[in-house]
């Protein structure tokens, strides 16, 4: 089923966030917390230090309503830098390839970043873009 999420980014303190959402909300994290370290390792990108392994790669919490939160960390030696427009991203999971492919092509248009819709190492379709007025849309397909 379709749904919406609110997708958050942070620089380096995901999980201690992420343990309090769940203590406001009195909810429990769907699945376990993926760590950066659980990533397979790319050729083109340096090692990831031990600190840097230990941080969160993704994971989700319902809140309310069927609403989900999710979140990663962001590795300051790989150049990210949190500043409006990366620190919250709105996330789409529509139910089939070609919703998502259509959502990406529209709010893509005149797009300032963005990586194309592509097969991810988790499983799903993916991609992700800063639509022209500055807002991040993240489209995921599930293949389940």
């Amino acid at each position: 089923m379709a749904r919406v999420s609110t997708y958050l980014n942070f620089m380096g303190n995901t999980e201690a966030a992420f343990t309090f959402y769940k203590g406001v909300f009195g909810t429990e994290f769907i699945g376990e917390i993926q760590r950066m370290g659980d990533v397979p390792s790319n050729p083109d990108m340096p090692p990831l230090s031990v600190e840097e392994q230990h941080m969160v790669m993704h994971v989700k919490l319902p809140i309310m309503g069927g609403h989900v939160l999710m979140g990663t960390d962001m590795i300051e030696s790989m150049g990210h830098h949190l500043r409006i427009g990366n620190n919250t991203t709105v996330m789409l999971e529509p139910d089939d390839r070609g919703e998502a492919d259509r959502l990406f092509s529209a709010l893509s248009q005149d797009s300032t970043e963005s990586a194309g819709m592509m097969e991810m190492f988790w499983g799903a379709y993916w991609g992700v873009c800063l639509d022209q007025f500055g807002i991040r849309w993240m489209i995921n397909v599930d293949p389940e």
